[in-house]
């Protein structure tokens, strides 16, 4: 099989040739049709997320090279295990890469995708910038027919994530706003998917106005730029603070904006990983009644849900970008640089 690991961080990833594995047991072999790119490749690839003054959170330990990066991956069996079972030959897949260690009380629960000892495609695991992918079990397989596969590709970091988001501001009234901040590739996901999972369409902020017509093209009322401190003020008058807002960035300014940008009794939900710090007033949060809580992609469950959604239709297109697998190296520069409008996507 062909890949593209990466032997040590910081380093272009290489082509490799390696044994094409057989699935035994309960594993399903994939042939990567489409594997999409994440900001989290290229923190991984680096070996750190970059938490702002001068703070690092290692990812060396869960990541050890050679490792095959890439989570966001969809393809066709192509051999399945004597155990498994719900999956044939042929059939179209995208698959749910965060794998837990499936004994632990969280992977119980249901949410494998917060495992403290997780078995994650493409992190703990090889992934997808390769021909073919081993996947351990068919129930992280989705049928995705008639999404085109590079689109489908992104569902299961870029959309779940986008909708392990969107579910964590429910419910919301139709008088509610909704704030999406950021219209990269995962904020676009939200917004696309708003009106759909909340039956509200979101005002979305974003510093860089040429992504606002991707924006109000994937349904979004309005857009504005946070750091104009006149529009902030026009939109707190025009709605009365949001009743959610998503931060998809993760930066402290987008943190502080968001917070503001709150009603009494809103909630801010964070998935953005920009990094930096930002100051919060405890006696604030009873004050004003705020709810702050993370969202990391999402759990299985929300996995079939938003899949259930978009295979219905009738949602704004993604944009998304194809590329040869071999270019890999040149993709991971360019979603570095931020210069990657929509979602970007490897075939082999």
């Amino acid at each position: 099989m062909l890949s593209y690991p990466f032997e040590s961080f910081g380093k272009p990833l290489a082509k490799a040739l390696r044994e094409t594995p057989q699935p035994a047991g309960s594993e399903v072999l994939l042939r990567v049709g489409s594997c999409g790119l994440c900001h989290s490749d290229v923190h991984l690839h680096d070996g750190f997320f970059d938490l702002g003054h001068g703070q690092k959170l290692d990812l060396s330990r869960g990541v050890a090279p050679p490792r095959v990066l890439g989570h966001e991956i969809a393809g066709t069996v192509v051999a399945v295990g004597p155990e498994a079972t719900g999956v044939a030959v042929g059939d179209r897949r995208v698959v749910y890469p965060w794998i837990g260690c499936g004994t632990c009380s969280l992977c119980h629960a249901g949410h494998e995708e917060l495992c403290s000892a997780p078995r994650a495609l493409g992190l703990n695991r090889d992934g997808g910038f390769a021909d073919h992918v081993l996947v351990p079990h068919a129930r992280y397989l989705f049928a995705f027919d008639p999404l085109p596969e590079a689109e489908a590709s992104t569902c299961a970091c870029s959309g779940l994530t986008a909708y392990g988001a969107l579910k964590k501001c429910a419910p919301l009234g139709a008088g509610d706003t909704l704030l999406i901040i950021g219209a990269g590739g995962v904020g676009l996901s939200a917004v696309r998917m708003a009106a759909a999972a909340l039956g509200v369409k979101p005002v979305v902020a974003e510093i860089d106005r040429s992504k606002w017509d991707l924006a109000r093209q994937a349904g979004a009322t309005d857009c504005l730029d946070p750091g104009d401190a006149a529009a902030s003020k026009a939109f707190m008058k025009a709605t009365g603070g949001a009743a959610a807002v998503i931060d998809f960035v993760g930066a402290a300014a987008t943190f502080g904006f968001g917070l503001q940008a709150l009603r009494k009794g809103g909630k801010l939900v964070c998935v953005g990983l920009f990094g930096g710090a930002a100051q919060v007033m405890p006696a604030m949060l009873p004050l004003r009644a705020v709810t702050i809580t993370g969202s990391y992609v999402g759990s299985l469950a929300e996995m079939a849900e938003m899949m259930a959604l978009l295979r219905q239709g009738g949602l704004p297109a993604m944009p998304v970008t194809t590329r040869p697998l071999a270019q890999v190296n040149e993709a991971l520069a360019e979603l570095r640089s931020g210069s990657v409008r929509g979602r970007a996507v490897l075939q082999p």
